[in-house]
């Protein structure tokens, strides 16, 4: 039994990811979207939320290279002066594992980005992070518990398979690759033992930026049984901001992608229903 649910990231970065997004529900198989809090067009996200009540909404927390909603005079150990988090994953990793400090301050930021999406009325409907830094133990675990706390039921678990994507394009498995899969095990863990729902496979990981409507026709055909997670990063254009953050990723062609008639007759082909993180028991 083979299901899916797809969605996009990045939901409130630009109102061109917001155009996209909304395109893509319209028009194409999108169903989910992922909210960042702080990003510089999220009240215009939230209000394409509101008025268009099937499109599914999660937290996309932030907590590496971006935006935080607190104050940074109150996180001072997290953001720079101008409220921005660094992108150096590695230095990051260790600050939120070791130091008490940060992570008592980092705690504070999630719960903050939690309660701002709780503040917007919408129905959390799963969360995940930025970059994936829910994968470090210290934010999957802060994650979990503040979304709990705030009616959290959905995590997805970053866990790609290599056999579909070998299938359906020219790819070649590699260490860093198998260890991220299997290091995904406490992640599904953690959310598991607190009583949370959490896809079986994800894509979108090794293709990031660059799902488009050939490659995403040819994984349709190839998807594994069990619920994967399938996700996006449309926008109707590249303004500057997203050719700063992501100047290789083809934008235009991964909301094509979503729309395109060659990925839903792939979907459909293969026997894929398309679902929702609600639609998965406990």
């Amino acid at each position: 039994m083979r299901r899916a649910i797809i969605s996009s990231d990045d939901f409130g970065l630009s109102v061109e990811v917001n155009e996209a997004i909304e395109i893509a529900h319209r028009d194409g198989v999108l169903s989910t979207a992922s909210l960042m809090m702080a990003g510089p067009a999220v009240e215009d996200a939230i209000e394409r939320a509101r008025r268009i009540p099937t499109l599914k909404v999660g937290l996309h927390l932030v907590v590496i290279e971006g935006p935080c909603v607190l104050p940074p005079s109150e996180i001072p150990l997290l953001v720079s002066p101008d409220g921005q988090f660094p992108s150096d994953q590695l230095k990051l990793g260790i600050n939120y594992f070791f130091r008490p400090a940060v992570r008592k301050q980092l705690a504070a930021e999630i719960e903050a980005q939690f309660a701002a999406f709780a503040r917007t009325g919408l129905t959390l409907d799963h969360a995940n992070a930025h970059k994936h830094m829910h994968l470090h133990p210290t934010v999957g675990k802060l994650m979990i518990e503040s979304g709990k706390r705030h009616g959290l039921r959905a995590v997805r678990v970053p866990l790609e398979p290599p056999e579909p994507l070998m299938a359906a394009g020219t790819y070649v498995d590699s260490f860093g690759a198998a260890a991220l899969r299997h290091w995904t095990r406490l992640l599904r863990w953690q959310a598991r033992s607190a009583g949370m729902v959490t896809n079986d496979w994800c894509f979108g990981i090794e293709w990031s930026g660059h799902m488009t409507p050939d490659r995403v026709a040819a994984l349709a055909a190839h998807l594994p049984d069990g619920v994967s997670e399938i996700y996006f990063h449309p926008a109707t254009h590249k303004n500057a901001l997203l050719q700063k953050l992501m100047p290789t990723y083809e934008h235009e062609a991964e909301l094509a992608a979503l729309c395109s008639p060659g990925f839903r007759a792939g979907l459909a082909d293969s026997h894929t229903d398309l679902i929702g993180w609600s639609d998965l028991s406990r």
